[in-house]
C-alpha cells in the first residue's frame, strides 16, 4: 500500500496529464459512436491499453526502490516486447479510408488523438528507460541503445500492422515469428517493403524523439 502511495505521489503530475488526454480521446470516441450509431473505432481503446502497458512498467521500474539487477531486466525485456504497441496506433490512421459522411472529422479528431497518446506514451516510456538506466550504462551507450529500440520498435510495428503478429505470439506462436523476421533480415530485396517500413517509420520516430528530449531539456 505505502508503494502504490509512493508511485502515485511521485508521479502524480504525469500521470494526470496522460489520464486527462485519454480520458478525452475516449471521450471523443464515444461521441463519434453515439452520432454515428457505428462502433467501428472502438479497437482503438485495446490498442491504447496495450499502449499504456510499457508506461507502466517503466513508471513501476522508474519509482522502485534498490531494483534488483535480475528483475529489472526481465521487466526492461517484458517492456521492449510490448513497447511497439505504442507507436502502433499511428497506423491506425489507415482505417480513416474507410471514413465518410458529415462526421469524417470526428474520425480524423478521434483516430489522431488516439495516436498522439500512443506517441506520448512511447516517449515517456523512453525517457524512463534513460533514467533507469544511468545507474547503470554510459550515457553515449544510452543513446546509440534507444535508437537501436526505436528503430526495433518500428519493426514491431511492422510485423504487427503487416504480418498481423501480437506481442504474446513471442512465446504462444514463436515458431512462424522468428520464421518471418530471419526471411525479412536475411532476404532484404524480396521483403523491400518491410525494409522501407521500418527505415522510414523508424526515422519517424526518431526524429520526434530528438524533439521531445529537446523539449524536455529546455524545459529542466
Amino acid at each position: 500500500m505505502d508503494y502504490i502511495k509512493h508511485l502515485f505521489l511521485s508521479r502524480f503530475k504525469i500521470v494526470s496529464l496522460v489520464s486527462i488526454s485519454i480520458l478525452f480521446s475516449i471521450v471523443l470516441l464515444m461521441i463519434r459512436m453515439k452520432l454515428s450509431h457505428s462502433f467501428h473505432y472502438l479497437f482503438l481503446v485495446w490498442n491504447l491499453f496495450l499502449a499504456v502497458i510499457p508506461f507502466a512498467i517503466t513508471s513501476y521500474l522508474e519509482s522502485t526502490p534498490k531494483l534488483n539487477k535480475i528483475v529489472g531486466i526481465i521487466w526492461l525485456g517484458v517492456w521492449l516486447l510490448f513497447l511497439p504497441n505504442a507507436p502502433y496506433i499511428v497506423t491506425d490512421l489507415v482505417h480513416l479510408r474507410f471514413s465518410y459522411g458529415n462526421y469524417a472529422w470526428l474520425d480524423i479528431l478521434v483516430v489522431s488523438s488516439f495516436a498522439f497518446n500512443g506517441l506520448l506514451l512511447f516517449y515517456l516510456s523512453i525517457l524512463d528507460v534513460k533514467h533507469i538506466l544511468k545507474s547503470y550504462v554510459k550515457t553515449p551507450i544510452i543513446s546509440y541503445g534507444i535508437t537501436v529500440i526505436i528503430f526495433l520498435s518500428a519493426f514491431g510495428v511492422y510485423l504487427g500492422r503487416f504480418l498481423r503478429y501480437n506481442s504474446w505470439e513471442i512465446l504462444s506462436n514463436p515458431k512462424y515469428l522468428f520464421i518471418d523476421i530471419i526471411n525479412i533480415t536475411l532476404k532484404p530485396l524480396a521483403n523491400k517493403e518491410a525494409w522501407l517500413f521500418t527505415i522510414l517509420f523508424g526515422a519517424f520516430l526518431w526524429i520526434r524523439n530528438l524533439t521531445f528530449k529537446l523539449y524536455r531539456t529546455e524545459q529542466n
